[in-house]
């Protein structure tokens, strides 16, 4: 059998034993969902490159510690959200945006070509609309309206009080409503 035909499981326990190629496999089944979750709240591919490595680095190496292995999807998506909040904290305290981010993101907004179904316009338009956003909101909105995290999930990966993320998630919707009502009379 090989292992790409093996569950996420036995695939587990061969990471424990060091089998590197299980490893391999494991870090192709989870990679792009993870690769999501860290560009999402970093907004840098290589950024968020540089901690899927660091996370899947960690995941491996702290495996033993693992409760459930049932359980390690979640585990591992808890370790990239950590990592990719603790680097964007550390990274963005004295980050300057570039005059040609600016005009680039100026002349995307522009349109989308029509070729795309509805759908998925009203879907890039929102996630689009979410970049804009304050720091904060962006980040709250992400972990829970896309990867559907609960308020006290939230307060504990953002480090806020219950009452701070209700109103926090309040406003941020808030926000993204005012930001899309001018596309809805298109």
């Amino acid at each position: 059998m090989t292992l790409t035909n093996q569950n996420i499981e036995q695939l587990l326990r061969l990471c424990k034993s060091g089998n590197q190629q299980a490893q391999m496999e494991v870090y192709n089944r989870y990679y792009k969902a993870m690769y999501n979750i860290a560009h999402r709240i970093v907004k840098d591919s290589f950024e968020a490159e540089d901690i899927l490595q660091d996370s899947f680095l960690t995941a491996f190496t702290k495996l033993d510690s693992l409760k459930e292995i049932k359980t390690f999807g979640s585990w591992l998506k808890r370790i990239v959200i950590n990592n990719s909040i603790h680097h964007y904290k550390k990274s963005s305290k004295y980050q300057d945006v570039p005059l040609d981010d600016v005009m680039y993101k100026v002349e995307d907004s522009s349109g989308i070509t029509e070729d795309y179904e509805f759908n998925n316009l009203k879907a890039k338009q929102v996630l689009e609309t979410m970049k804009s956003l304050k720091d904060n909101y962006r980040m709250g909105l992400t972990l829970h309206l896309i990867d559907g995290y609960d308020y006290d999930e939230i307060c504990e990966i953002m480090n806020i009080s219950s009452g701070n993320c209700r109103t926090m998630i309040s406003r941020a919707k808030d926000s993204l409503r005012q930001k899309l009502q001018p596309l809805a009379e298109y």
